[in-house]
């Protein structure tokens, strides 16, 4: 039986031709049978794809050979073109969706003025210096709110936003003002959220602005369980979330009964069909599969 794998990966950079781009990865992945999701704007790439672990090899050896993506940022993990409905190569304005296009400057080496890079050890390094300094290192999550229910940094701040979309109108709003002059680490799936968000964050005044390098994924390779992330990592593909070892804390809660759990599920009502927690026995029946309170529609 063939080995499957799906890598998730980004590289920021100028390109002034995106739809050749499109048109060639297209090309490239349905060559090699693969699926999965990419998008290009002007400032870069942004994909996660699965399939055969030759053919995924192939296709990462190839992206890395335009000029452009010779930093291409990868990261690997279990599962394979299954976990995707099919194959999906956009262009878009932005390559994650912040609704700032005009306000992040990319060059060659990627983004210009964003937050500074910390490998997952460092990142501890920078914290147990702050803790004998007597000061509290800030994780500031940069992802949707929903998945950080189900996993996220010890005591991290979860900013309120529905979508990415939603993160200049939180920034701008004044809540987070006191972190400032704060040591604050930025951190979300796999970095690439974190590029941009540090970046606005710099722009917005915030005076030590660190990313963690590579995400939580990344984060999890080289630490797994037993350091400063605890729970479930979220995914956008089929697999919903994924763990990374055996000893992973269930901190996510069933939005009826309270009991833990990890997998999110769709609302039963057709109008609604909102995405969100619910233990195994609450999404067994339409009834308790529905959103408390009452939902849309």
């Amino acid at each position: 039986m063939a080995l499957n794998r799906i890598v998730l990966y980004y590289a920021f950079a100028p390109l002034p031709d995106p739809e050749a781009i499109r048109l060639w990865q297209r090309a490239v992945c349905e060559k090699l049978g693969l699926t999965g999701r990419i998008l290009i704007s002007p400032d870069g790439i942004n994909g996660t794809v699965g399939g055969e672990l030759d053919a995924v090899k192939q296709y990462v050896k190839t992206t890395r050979e335009h000029p452009a993506f010779r930093n291409l940022d990868v990261k690997w993990s279990e599962g394979g073109a299954a976990d995707f409905p099919r194959l999906s190569v956009k262009v878009r304005e932005e390559i994650v969706s912040f609704g700032a296009p005009g306000e992040l400057k990319v060059d060659e080496n990627g983004v210009v003025g964003g937050g500074t890079h910390l490998r997952p050890q460092e990142l501890h390094a920078l914290v147990e210096a702050r803790k004998q300094a007597g000061q509290d290192v800030v994780f500031f999550d940069g992802r949707n709110a929903f998945e950080a229910q189900i996993g996220r940094f010890k005591d991290a701040v979860v900013p309120d936003v529905a979508t990415t979309h939603d993160f200049i109108k939180e920034l701008d709003s004044g809540k987070y003002d006191e972190l400032k002059d704060k040591p604050v680490v930025t951190y979300c799936t796999g970095g690439i959220r974190c590029e941009v968000l540090s970046a606005l964050m710099v722009n917005r005044g915030f005076q030590e602005v660190y990313q963690l390098d590579g995400g939580i994924v990344r984060y999890g390779e080289a630490f797994g369980d037993s350091g400063l992330w605890e729970g479930s990592l979220y995914v956008f593909d089929r697999r919903m979330h994924l763990e990374f070892t055996p000893e992973a804390k269930t901190i996510g809660r069933c939005v009826r009964c309270e009991a833990p759990t990890s997998k999110f599920e769709n609302c039963s009502n057709p109008a609604c069909r909102k995405l969100t927690l619910y233990c195994a026995g609450c999404a067994a029946q339409p009834q308790t599969l529905r959103c408390p309170g009452g939902c849309a529609g």
